[in-house]
């Protein structure tokens, strides 16, 4: 598994926003499309609303979130 950090923003009428995540996935689009399930079932937004500006691959210790960092490095 690979940690991807996923970063966009939201266009909506009513909400406008940017976002950043930290994903595990096996692949680049894994990631653009577990982050698209995510905030469209979270935000209740459509997926011609959300724009991905960037997506990257991170190494292990470039991770933030302690979770996705203890499962990508398999530290116990």
């Amino acid at each position: 598994m690979k940690a991807f950090k996923v970063t966009g923003e939201i266009k909506k009428p009513e909400l406008q926003t940017t976002f950043s995540r930290e994903i595990i996935a096996d692949k680049l689009e894994h990631a653009v499309e577990k982050i698209y399930a995510d905030i469209g079932s979270r935000h209740r937004v459509r997926r011609c609303h959300i724009k991905i500006i960037s997506t990257t691959e991170l190494k292990a210790d470039e991770i933030e979130n302690p979770v996705i960092k203890k499962i990508v490095t398999g530290e116990q």
